[in-house]
């Protein structure tokens, strides 16, 4: 279809242009990667104040997913509260099996992934005082 402007708009321009986007991305984020890796991460320099919190991110060593996890869990939770509430009106069982055991299924959940994590933590702070020693 032809608008009048020079341009002719087709399902396969489009098609082209995402392609060729996604060759452009691809190369740059590769040559990104590496060039990353072997500024901040290959080199053990000794760095302080936002490089270092830079490279440790990068590294792993900052975690955030646990933050992430506890703020979604209580999200999560105080949706479900929330909901339960409208199901009493439809039916008082579903609204005790949804409040008691949907937060309750909810914090198990959380548990598991949260000590999973504290495993880690404590893993890698044994790992780093043997290191020391």
């Amino acid at each position: 279809m032809s608008y009048g402007y020079g341009y002719d708009y087709s399902p396969n321009n489009s098609i082209n242009g995402l392609l060729i986007w996604l060759i452009i991305s691809l190369v740059v984020a590769i040559v990104g990667g590496i060039a990353i890796y072997f500024i901040f991460l290959k080199g053990k320099k000794k760095t302080t104040g936002f490089l270092k919190k830079v490279i440790d991110f990068l590294n792993f060593k900052l975690l955030l997913i646990e933050d992430i996890l506890k703020i979604s869990y209580l999200i999560i939770s105080i949706f479900i509260t929330l909901y339960s509430f409208g199901l009493i009106g439809t039916s008082v069982g579903s609204f005790f099996a949804l409040l008691i055991g949907g937060n309750i299924a909810l914090r198990l959940t959380y548990e598991l992934s949260i000590l999973i994590i504290k495993i880690c933590q404590n893993t890698s702070e044994i790992n780093n005082k043997l290191k020391e020693k």
